[in-house]
């Protein structure tokens, strides 16, 4: 019987997390340890993304340092929780370089991306924040982008994307479903920066 539930879960948490077999084999021992260290998958680029960044008419551009906004907690860079079980940052285990990987990959792929460009990015990471309750889960991801050309500031806003979704009393279920809404919103946060009017003023050139 625990063999058969084992199965089943470990079958359910590769159907809902896809490439992050890492995520999914840890998370399957939750049914023996009550609680794991996970490491998210890394960044893939999104379609959506590399579309948004070309038609955007942006040159190319540097990505500079994402670090955490002065005054807030070093906990919300280094980690979630989701039902007693933390989740971190393959990068330097910072969720702040997990939004800078996130930005190079989208515009790497769109061929916007360039170390040596007078225009660069950069970042401060301000909310990081997951909950997966037994009937709904959120999350919420919030960060300043600065953008510089040529050492001046021509653009900085605070940018904020937040989730919702029916969450399972099962933690087998929704442990990893919670996990996914969360990782998805780094490609949605970046979404609102390249789709951002203001942004899209200020990288005209």
């Amino acid at each position: 019987m625990i063999r058969h539930f084992a199965e089943l879960l470990t079958m359910t948490l590769k159907q809902r997390i896809g490439r992050s077999t890492a995520m999914a084999a840890t998370a399957a021992m939750l049914l023996f340890t009550g609680c794991a260290q996970v490491k998210l998958g890394a960044v893939n680029p999104s379609i959506d993304n590399i579309q948004a960044a070309k038609a955007s008419g942006m040159p190319a551009v540097a990505v500079g340092t994402f670090a955490l906004a002065e005054g807030v907690p070093r906990s919300v860079d280094q980690s979630v929780s989701i039902r007693s079980n933390r989740f971190f940052s393959p990068y330097d285990s910072s969720f702040a370089k997990y939004l800078q990987e996130t930005l190079a990959a989208e515009l790497r792929a769109a061929g916007l991306l360039d170390a040596n460009a007078a225009t660069r990015i950069s970042g401060q990471l301000t909310r990081s924040e997951v909950e997966a309750g037994t009937s709904t889960g959120t999350a919420s991801l919030g960060a300043w982008f600065v953008v510089h050309r040529n050492d001046a500031v021509v653009y900085r806003k605070q940018l904020v994307e937040q989730d919702n979704w029916p969450s399972s009393f099962v933690g087998a279920v929704a442990i990893p479903d919670a996990a996914n809404h969360y990782a998805a919103l780094y490609r949605r946060l970046v979404a609102r920066l390249l789709t951002d009017e203001d942004f899209r003023k200020a990288m005209k050139p």
